[in-house]
């Protein structure tokens, strides 16, 4: 008999819902490919105002908004009414809307609600804030700190995307073992066939004409976006031609981003338009400070493209994907790999021709299909 499970997906309503964000629809995306489908239902606070292509429409799942006369009476301030997600989340960090009727509870995020007699699991992206505490607000990091012993403490299971987070987890001193912690790596086939049209009609604009180098994540300080572009000011007068370097991303948290000549802000693109650029970029550069998983590098791999990437991204280094790895604190390693890959033709065909192979088997179906697995052994001990 298939398990009622409720998928917490709250990080969706978000202003920017970043990189938890994409996890989240790409995972229901794949569990929406399965047959027969999972017994779900999809969680999260009431869509924001004017917000104008809802991304939980369209889901095979019913979408359950909890909130009830509690949010119903705090969105009556008006200060709260433009997030509501964030007052729900609050409310479940004081234990406070409860998701009941369930057999699981899974949230996607550390926005967990407190557990209401079934079994509840929380996914884990990563302890970055531990790892390179700088890099968020103080704020932030007491969040994060808070919700991450809540989530130890109440929570059967948790699931990580790498083996690396899962090991920081053990060293966290949050009183999880092993035995607690499910690896399930994540899909890489969710962009689409590129657009190669909008594409070119996206860089027109922006002004690049030509071959351009990549670089693709919300811009905050973790990303290590600023150490980039020095290794790009510093490369380009080398460069056989001054290859613009395109950075495309949301603006996230953090100072403004300082760029230099060359650089080029793209801002946030369609999937189709993200999948050309992949295709089309002469060298794509990832080169965060800290990752749990590292979605952008295995999409590059997935496009053909030749591939930077610090030795901080477990989606590269722990599957052993071909792909130019550097210390994410070397600005000169960095510019030197950015270089001397955009020059070798060789090189960078072998990568391009190897990178789609590497990631072949990694679906968002086989995800949710490893999710959907391990929730049913979670409900059953």
């Amino acid at each position: 008999m298939p398990i009622r499970v409720a998928l917490v997906a709250q990080q969706l309503r978000r202003p920017v819902p970043g990189g938890i964000g994409r996890f989240t629809r790409c995972l229901l995306d794949g569990l929406s490919a399965l047959d027969p489908l999972p017994e779900l239902t999809v969680v999260a606070g009431p869509a924001r105002r004017g917000q104008k292509d809802d991304p939980l429409a369209g889901l095979p799942f019913p979408l359950r908004s909890v909130g009830g006369p509690i949010l119903a009476a705090l969105g009556r301030i008006p200060l709260l009414e433009t997030a509501p997600d964030r007052v729900i989340t609050r409310l479940w960090d004081r234990g406070l809307l409860s998701i009941k009727d369930q057999d699981l509870v899974h949230a996607l995020s550390l926005a967990t609600p407190p557990p209401a007699g079934g079994a509840l699991t929380v996914m884990v992206h990563d302890i970055a804030w531990r790892e390179v505490p700088d890099a968020y607000p103080p704020r932030g990091r007491a969040w994060h700190e808070a919700a991450l012993q809540r989530a130890c403490g109440h929570a059967r299971s948790l699931v990580v995307p790498s083996r690396s987070v899962a090991d920081g987890l053990m060293r966290a001193g949050v009183g999880v073992g092993a035995a607690r912690i499910e690896v399930i790596p994540e899909g890489c086939d969710h962009l689409g066939p590129p657009d190669n049209a909008g594409a070119s009609r996206l860089l027109a604009h922006l002004g690049v004409s030509g071959e351009y180098l990549l670089s693709v994540s919300t811009l905050e300080p973790r990303k290590n976006l600023q150490r980039l572009i020095a290794a790009y000011r510093q490369l380009r007068a080398d460069l056989p031609e001054p290859w613009p370097l395109v950075v495309v991303g949301p603006a996230g948290w953090g100072p403004r981003l300082r760029v230099c000549e060359g650089v080029v802000l793209a801002g946030r693109v369609q999937d189709n338009v993200l999948s050309a650029l992949y295709g089309g970029a002469r060298v794509v550069a990832y080169v965060p400070l800290v990752e749990g998983f590292g979605l952008p590098a295995v999409e590059a791999l997935a496009a053909g493209a030749p591939l930077v990437v610090s030795s901080a991204v477990p989606s590269i280094v722990e599957h052993g994907s071909p792909a130019v790895v550097v210390d994410a604190c070397s600005t000169a390693e960095i510019r030197q790999a950015i270089g001397a890959l955009a020059t070798d033709d060789s090189r960078r065909r072998d990568l391009a021709r190897s990178g789609p192979e590497s990631v072949r088997g990694r679906t968002w179906e086989a995800a949710a299909r490893h999710h959907v697995a391990w929730w049913s052994g979670v409900v059953s001990r």
